[in-house]
């Protein structure tokens, strides 16, 4: 049955950046659908994993700074040394930051792209090597719209550089390994109501603009990024690899 193709039952899936927004979205998904999922974050949420046991799902916690070169690859050491496999890498860790590029300090510059590149290609890496020797496995990048298009009002052109070089190596990485039976795909979100994007849904002049840009005139939900995610990471993508899915309520159609 085609619902079934959505079940990932017995899989093993790390999602970085899990115990909020987006993330949560995805594990909450990944979890209901029969995934054992293993949630990493930099400040450990204790009540948010005691939440998702408390909703039968089967859940692991393993706390990572991303931003720290050492983690990604122990992160998925880690997560493989609890099951001995990896069938699902969600990459989703990531921090926005704005300002005008004349400005912008080398620090902040750094830290943007170390978190949402750099942490990113050594988990791709790390994982690469339990995925290979099983000859399967899916990697799910989270991207963003800005990764496509330039963003208004706000200055951020690090932010969007960043992003595009996600799509890139998602894309990359798709051509590299489909030999390996690896999928790799990406997630580009539009404006998702969540901790990171509050500030500027409210902002006075920022939150207008974002809404009256979008076509459907609203914010998605974590659980809309959620839905997409599990597609991608469920036999119903079985044929997707290298793909880049926009989930912005039309924002990049104008």
């Amino acid at each position: 049955m085609i619902m079934d193709r959505f079940r990932v039952d017995g899989q093993v899936a790390l999602v970085t950046g899990g115990t909020r927004g987006i993330g949560l979205g995805i594990v909450e998904a990944l979890a209901e659908a029969g995934a054992h999922v293993i949630v990493s974050s930099k400040v450990p949420k204790p009540d948010v994993i005691a939440a998702l046991k408390a909703k039968g799902y089967k859940i692991d916690y393993l706390q990572a700074d991303m931003q720290d070169q050492a983690a990604p690859a122990k992160l998925i050491a880690d997560a493989t040394a609890i099951t001995g496999r990896l069938d699902i890498l969600v990459n989703n860790a990531g921090v926005a930051q704005h300002g005008d590029t004349h400005s912008f300090t080398e620090a902040n510059y750094r830290r943007l792209m170390d978190i949402n590149v750099d942490s990113v290609f050594r988990a791709c890496q790390a994982a690469l090597g339990p995925m290979r020797k099983q000859q399967s496995g899916v990697i799910l990048n989270i991207g963003s719209i800005s990764g496509l298009v330039s963003n208004i009002p706000q200055p951020q052109a690090a932010y969007n550089a960043s992003k595009a070089a996600v799509h890139m190596l998602t894309k990359s990485l798709a051509s590299d390994y489909v030999g390996d039976n690896i999928r790799v795909n990406a997630i580009a979100p539009g404006y998702i109501t969540t901790d990171m994007t509050n500030g500027g849904l409210a902002d006075p002049v920022w939150g207008p603009v974002w809404r009256d840009m979008t076509p459907m005139r609203r914010p998605g939900s974590a659980e809309d990024i959620g839905a997409a995610a599990l597609y991608l990471c469920s036999p119903a993508s079985a044929y997707v690899t290298g793909e880049v899915l926009v989930v912005d309520g039309g924002y990049t159609i104008r």
